[in-house]
C-alpha cells in the first residue's frame, strides 16, 4: 500500500522564503546570500501564462480554501481555543492549524498584487481569533489548549513531549511565523507578526544548549526562524533555528532526516517534503552564518538528487511509502508520488542554491519543476488539487477539492502569488534574468534606477525581447540565462539526456548586433554602458525533443519522454484512439510536430505524430494498428475526466501495455465490497514482476483488515469455468498489504452464491500466481472471497479465469 497509517498523513509544505522585503531587492547584510532576490511585488507580470494563474489564485483558490478551513472546523479550533465557542478539537490532525496560517500567508502575498479590502478584513478577523487562542506565555497549539493532557495521541500529555515524532508543535509555529512575516510586509500591520514573535520567544525560551535538546519532527521552524531574524534583527531566532538543526541525529529516523547529523548527510533520503524544507533551511542559515559545512552537505545532497532521484517533470519523492525519496534510479511511473508540496519545496531548495552559487543549473531544475511537477498539482480552475503527481495513470487519479490532510491546497495558495519573485535577481551591479515571461521590473544599480521590460510568449515560443532602461547611461552587467534544455542538457548530470542533438543553437543580440558568448555558469554576460532604449533579444529554439532516461532507470527502458521548451508532454485518453494511451507506441523515426491548438484550454501547443496502438490477440500475440497520436502539456492532464495518461511512451510494441485479449475475465464487469478507482487492475492482463510490483496498477482493500472482502466478475454471457489464478499484492516489509489468510471462489446460481467444488486446493503464494481448480461450473458471475490478515490489508494485481 501507499504507506503506513502513521505516516499517511505527513504531507506538507512550506511557503516561499522571500528573506526580507523592501520595494525592490532585499538588503544585503553581513553573512547574507551573495545574490539577492528581486521580490515578487517588484515584478509586474503581464503574461498570458502566470498572470492569469495568479489572478485565479486570488479570486478562486484563496476564497475556496478559506471556506474549506471554516467548513472543516479548522477555524473553529481557534475559536474554541480562544474561548469564543465551546466544544472539543474538531479536526483530524494536530497540524491542521497550519492550513489557516498558510492561507493567511498566501492572502498576504496576494494583497500586495491586488487591492482587496474585503480579503484584508477577513484576514484581520482571523488574526484576531488566532491572537485570542494563543496562551499567555506565547505557546499556541489549539489541540492542547482545547484538550489539555487528553488531546490527540500524537500530542503527548505535555508540551514538546512528542515533537520529534508526531506532535508538529514546531511545525505549526514555523508556519505561523512565516504568515506573520508575510502579513507584516503586505500591510505594515504587526498584529500577526507580534503573535509570531511571542510564539518564537516561547521556542527560544524552551530550546537551547541548557534547555531542551529536541529537533523538529517535521522541518520548517528552521527556515522560519531565519526569516524572523531577517525581519527583527534579533540573533536569538537565528541561533535557535541553527540549534534545532544541529541537535538532529544521529540515531533518529531516516524518514525525517534524523539518522545523521545534518552536516554528515550527503544523500537525499526520507520524506521528500521534510527533506527539501530542511535543505532550504540549512541554506538560509548557512548564508546568514557562513557555515561551510552546511553548504557542503546540501551541495552533495543536491548532486545525489538530480543525478539519481528526480523525475523528468522535476518531481521528487518517488514512493508513497513514507512519501519519500526512493533508492538510486528507483523512479517508477505508475506509482510515482511526486507530492505537490515536494515540488514547491524543491523550488525553494534550488532557488537558495542559486542565491548561494549563482549557477543556472539550479534554475534548470527549478524551471522544470515549476512548469511541470508543480503546475500539475492545481487545476486551471484553481479549485481542484493533486496530492501525488504520477507519470502514468489508468484512470485511478483525479484532482480533489480538498483532503483530510490539506497541506497541498493551502500551500498552492501562498506559492502561486510569489512566482514573480523567481524571475530576477541582483548581485551588486549584476542583474540576473532567470525566467522568461512578459513582465516589468525595477532595480537600483549603483544608486540609480534601472527598468527591465520583457516581451515574449514564453513558454510557448522562445523569442524574448528585453528592453533595458536606466534612468541615466550606466555600466553594469545583464546576465541572461540560457536554459539547459536549449543546449542539450535537460537536467544537470546524466539522469536524462536528449536523444538527438539540438540543430539550432540559442542566440543573443544587443541592439540588433549578435553577441558572441561563452556561457558563464549558464549565463550570457553582457557588460556594457547601457542607455535607455537598449534592446536585448534572446532566441531559444523550441523543437520537439525526445528524452531518454538513464539505462539504470528500469521504468523508462525503451521509452521516450517528449519536451518542447520547458514543458514536458504526455498522452491522455480524450485525444487518442479508443480513449487509450498506455498501449501507444511512437516509433523512433516518427516525426513529432508541435501544432498550435487555439481550442485547447484557450490556446496551447500540442504535439502530433504517427504512431501505433497495440492489442493482445492472445496472451503471447500482439497486433498493432496505425493511429494518430497527440500529446498535451503534462500540467493540463486530468482536466477532462478520469482516464489513461502516460509520459514515457514506448518506441516499440514490446514495451507497450497492450489492450487485453478477449477472455471471460477481460470482458467482465467488475465490482467489489470495497470501492476503488483501480478495479480495472484485475483483468488488464498486465503480468506482475512480483507481489510488490508498483510499475503496474493494483487493487487493494486498504485500510480494511481482519475482515472478509470480495471482488466479483459479472460475465458478458453465461460461461463455463473450471480454474482460476490470482496474483496477490503484498508490499511487505514496509507497506500495509499482505497475502491473504484465506480465499475461496463462489459462483452465482439464481440468487445464491455457491462455493465451487475444488479438485486442487487454494494456493496462497507470494511473488507468483496462486491457483485453484474446481469442477466446471456454468454461471453468469464469479466471486472471489478473501479473508484479510489480522494485522494487515490485502490486494490483487491480476485475477484470471479458465
Amino acid at each position: 500500500m501507499k504507506m503506513t497509517m502513521k505516516r499517511a498523513v505527513f504531507f506538507f509544505c512550506c511557503s516561499l522564503s522571500t528573506l526580507s522585503v523592501d520595494a525592490q531587492t532585499t538588503k544585503m547584510q553581513a553573512g547574507d546570500y551573495p545574490i539577492q532576490p528581486v521580490l515578487f511585488n517588484a515584478v509586474n507580470l503581464r503574461d498570458n501564462f502566470w498572470a492569469p494563474r495568479i489572478k485565479t489564485n486570488h479570486e478562486v483558490t484563496i476564497p475556496f480554501t478559506l471556506g474549506k478551513c471554516e467548513s472543516t472546523g479548522r477555524v473553529k479550533n481557534f475559536e474554541i481555543a480562544a474561548g469564543l465557542k465551546t466544544g472539543t478539537f474538531c479536526t483530524e490532525f494536530t497540524f491542521d492549524d497550519t492550513d489557516v496560517y498558510k492561507i493567511i500567508e498566501g492572502a498576504s502575498y496576494s494583497l500586495q498584487i491586488f487591492k482587496d479590502p474585503a480579503l484584508e478584513a477577513k484576514v484581520d478577523s482571523l488574526i484576531d481569533i488566532i491572537g485570542k487562542a494563543q496562551e499567555p506565555d506565547g505557546y499556541i497549539y489549539t489541540n492542547r489548549t482545547i484538550m489539555g493532557a487528553n488531546g490527540h495521541e500524537w500530542a503527548g500529555t505535555k508540551r514538546w513531549e512528542k515533537e520529534e515524532i508526531l506532535s508538529h508543535e514546531l511545525y505549526n509555529i514555523g508556519h505561523l511565523i512565516e504568515a506573520g512575516v508575510a502579513h507584516y510586509h503586505a500591510t505594515g500591520k504587526r498584529t500577526l507578526l507580534n503573535i509570531a514573535i511571542k510564539a518564537a520567544d516561547r521556542v527560544c525560551a524552551d530550546f537551547g544548549p541548557d534547555k531542551l535538546h529536541t529537533y523538529s519532527g517535521h522541518q520548517i521552524i528552521e527556515l522560519a526562524m531565519a526569516k524572523l531574524y531577517k525581519v527583527t534583527g534579533d540573533k536569538k531566532y537565528l541561533e535557535t533555528g541553527k540549534f534545532i538543526l544541529d541537535v538532529r541525529g544521529p540515531g533518529g529516523d531516516e524518514y525525517n532526516q534524523a539518522h545523521k547529523k545534518v552536516v554528515d548527510q550527503h544523500e537525499a533520503v526520507g520524506h521528500a517534503v521534510r527533506a527539501a524544507y530542511m535543505y532550504a533551511g540549512m541554506a538560509d542559515i548557512a548564508a546568514l552564518t557562513s557555515d561551510a559545512q552546511y553548504i557542503k552537505a546540501i551541495d552533495d545532497i543536491w548532486e545525489n538528487a538530480v543525478s539519481k532521484k528526480i523525475y523528468v517533470t522535476g518531481g521528487i519523492g518517488s514512493t508513497g511509502n513514507g512519501e519519500a525519496f526512493g533508492g538510486d534510479f528507483d523512479l517508477p511511473n505508475m506509482s510515482a508520488y511526486n507530492e505537490t508540496c515536494a515540488s514547491i519545496a524543491n523550488v525553494y531548495w534550488n532557488y537558495r542554491l542559486f542565491l548561494l552559487h549563482g549557477d543556472a543549473k539550479y534554475y534548470d531544475v527549478l524551471e522544470r519543476t515549476l512548469y511541470n511537477a508543480f503546475l500539475s498539482g492545481v487545476s486551471l480552475t484553481g479549485d481542484r488539487f493533486f496530492y501525488p503527481n504520477p507519470l502514468e495513470s489508468h484512470g485511478q487519479h483525479q484532482r480533489s477539492p480538498w483532503f483530510a490532510c490539506a497541506c497541498c491546497p493551502s500551500n498552492v495558495t501562498r506559492f502561486v502569488p510569489s512566482v514573480g519573485g523567481y524571475f530576477y535577481a541582483q548581485k551588486g551591479s549584476s542583474i540576473y534574468v532567470n525566467l522568461y515571461g512578459e513582465s516589468t521590473v525595477n532595480f537600483t544599480v549603483n544608486k540609480s534606477p534601472v527598468t527591465l521590460e520583457q516581451k515574449t510568449k514564453y513558454p510557448w515560443e522562445g523569442d524574448v525581447q528585453i528592453l533595458v532602461s536606466p534612468a541615466k547611461a550606466a555600466a553594469f552587467d545583464v546576465r541572461v540565462r540560457i536554459p539547459g534544455w536549449a543546449i542539450d542538457k535537460p537536467i544537470p548530470g546524466d539522469l536524462y539526456t536528449f536523444h538527438d542533438k539540438m540543430k539550432e543553437q540559442p542566440s543573443v543580440s544587443v541592439n540588433g548586433k549578435p553577441v558572441e558568448f561563452k556561457l558563464d555558469k549558464g549565463y550570457v554576460v553582457m557588460n556594457r554602458k547601457w542607455k535607455k532604449g537598449d534592446e536585448i533579444r534572446v532566441h531559444l529554439p523550441m523543437p520537439v525533443r525526445k528524452i531518454e532516461g538513464n539505462t539504470k532507470i528500469e521504468a523508462d527502458k525503451d521509452r521516450y519522454a517528449y519536451q518542447r521548451g520547458p514543458l514536458v508532454y504526455c498522452a491522455e485518453w480524450p485525444d487518442n484512439a479508443d480513449k487509450k494511451v498506455v498501449n501507444l507506441v511512437i516509433p523512433d523515426n516518427a516525426d513529432v510536430k508541435a501544432v498550435y491548438d487555439a481550442d485547447f484550454f484557450n490556446g496551447m501547443y500540442v504535439l502530433k505524430a504517427k504512431g501505433k496502438s497495440t492489442a493482445r490477440v492472445i496472451a503471447a500475440d500482439i497486433k498493432t494498428n496505425d493511429v494518430d497520436v497527440e500529446l498535451i502539456p503534462y500540467f493540463t492532464w486530468a482536466h477532462r475526466g478520469a482516464g489513461e495518461m502516460v509520459v514515457w511512451i514506448p518506441d516499440q510494441p514490446g514495451a507497450a501495455q497492450p489492450t487485453p485479449a478477449p477472455t471471460v475475465a477481460s470482458g467482465s464487469t467488475i465490482s467489489a465490497s470495497h470501492k476503488s478507482r483501480t478495479l480495472m487492475a484485475l483483468n488488464d492482463q498486465m503480468e506482475p514482476k512480483n507481489s510488490n510490483d508498483h510499475s503496474i496498477i493494483y487493487y487493494h482493500w486498504w485500510p480494511l483488515k481482519d475482515t472478509v472482502q470480495w471482488v466479483q466478475y459479472d460475465f458478458e454471457k453465461s460461461s463455463t469455468v473450471s480454474s482460476s489464478k490470482v496474483y496477490w499484492f503484498d508490499d511487505s516489509p514496509f507497506g500495509d498489504c499482505r497475502i491473504p489468510a484465506g480465499w475461496k471462489l463462489l459462483y452465482k446460481s439464481g440468487d445464491q452464491w455457491i462455493p465451487v467444488k475444488t479438485t486442487k486446493g487454494y494456493d496462497i503464494l507470494k511473488d507468483q500466481y496462486s491457483t485453484v481448480s474446481f469442477e466446471p461450473v456454468t454461471t453468469t458471475a464469479l466471486r472471489l472471497e478473501v479473508t484479510l490478515p489480522k494485522e494487515f490489508s490485502g490486494g490483487i494485481l491480476e485475477w484470471s479465469l479458465n
